[in-house]
């Protein structure tokens, strides 16, 4: 235990000193809700936005975008830089476990995106008036659920990619991609009917679905939660057949 709170308070200064990280965890969600804000307003539209506000619909979309670039970016450019500057080696030479390793990095992950979703709610609210969760003690699995899943995929990115230029490559390419067509971009009803095939393939489609609903009123969403929950179960089981030290 003592050794898992040490390589997390390290874990948690090196994150805050990585600024394409730290970027698209915090700025660029939030520049993305400006934008939004200020070309939809918050004006429910019963046709568009699952019937409610443009705001309201992208408050938790934007949660669940946190959650994607902590998975997609910030995780497997971290861990594959360790692999690269010998880094994972000297932490299996001093009996570092890989639990120890990977549980460092969930919660990093779960503190940053905390963090995150606090100023997105914030701001939102403060500028746009968006509603509070409808059911709040609902959002907390949700929220979970939602971590654990893209923490399991950034550690299988992180795994299986060679090297720190691999891995911000694919993670840009599919922070973006999830970004337009994953929920937190344009609403569905304007996509055409194969973009929104690539979008359901998504696992940030789900994850939106997951934190949407309980934030909305709408419930738990128990097939969402399902495919969110097989994505994680795949991710885990591909880390740890793949993951190596060097």
């Amino acid at each position: 235990m003592r050794t898992l709170i040490k390589l997390t308070w390290v874990e948690m200064k090196l994150f805050v000193r990585e600024p394409i990280t730290m970027v698209f965890t915090f700025a660029l969600p939030v520049i993305f809700l400006f934008v939004m804000g200020g070309v939809f307003g918050n004006t429910p539209d019963p046709d568009v936005y699952r019937g409610v506000g443009p705001i309201d619909y992208y408050v938790p979309a934007y949660i669940g975008l946190v959650i994607t670039s902590i998975g997609v970016v910030g995780l497997p450019v971290h861990l594959t830089s360790y692999r690269e500057r010998g880094i994972l080696r000297r932490f299996r030479a001093s009996s570092i476990s890989i639990w120890s390793l990977f549980g460092s990095q969930v919660i990093v992950s779960f503190i940053i995106a905390i963090l995150g979703s606090i100023l997105i709610t914030v701001v939102a609210m403060l500028t746009y008036d968006a509603a509070f969760p409808e059911s709040p003690g609902l959002m907390i699995p949700a929220f979970i659920l939602s971590i654990f899943s893209f923490a399991a995929l950034g550690v299988f990115l992180g795994a299986i990619l060679p090297t720190t230029r691999a891995a911000q490559g694919l993670g840009l390419i599919l922070f973006f991609v999830m970004l337009i067509l994953g929920g937190a971009g344009p609403p569905r009803e304007v996509m055409t009917d194969a973009l929104r095939i690539v979008g359901d393939i998504m696992p940030l489609r789900y994850v939106i679905l997951v934190l949407q609903d309980p934030w909305l009123g709408f419930g738990w969403n128990g097939s969402a939660s399902l495919i969110v929950v097989g994505f994680m179960a795949a991710a885990i089981a591909l880390s740890l057949r793949f993951f190596r030290w060097e």
